[in-house]
């Protein structure tokens, strides 16, 4: 992968928290500044997914006038966090 050199400019006090922090974790300050600007790339790519998901869904529903109950998909997911079997809430019609 080819790279592009990029300056930064960072306030002193966070870049001695930084290369504090790189140091305990046995990176070099670029090497870590390069990991937490991935990771944190992905959450924001993640995230954007997630909302065009939520969209799209929501989108559905309401063409479909169908939905799920919230209580039911509250018990239901209580159930199985607790690892307890559990049956899936049913779509229901909640727009006439």
């Amino acid at each position: 992968m080819p790279l592009v050199a990029t300056s930064l400019k960072l306030p002193k006090t966070l870049k001695s928290r930084i290369t504090r922090l790189a140091k305990r974790a046995g990176e070099s300050p670029h090497a870590f500044m390069l990991r937490l600007l991935e990771n944190q790339v992905e959450a924001a790519e993640r995230f954007e997914q997630f909302v065009a998901d939520a969209r799209q869904a929501d989108q559905r529903m309401q063409e479909s006038g169908q939905g799920y109950a919230a209580a039911e998909v509250h018990s239901y997911l209580k159930a199985k966090i607790a690892r307890r079997k559990a049956t899936r809430p049913k779509p229901a019609q909640w727009r006439k």
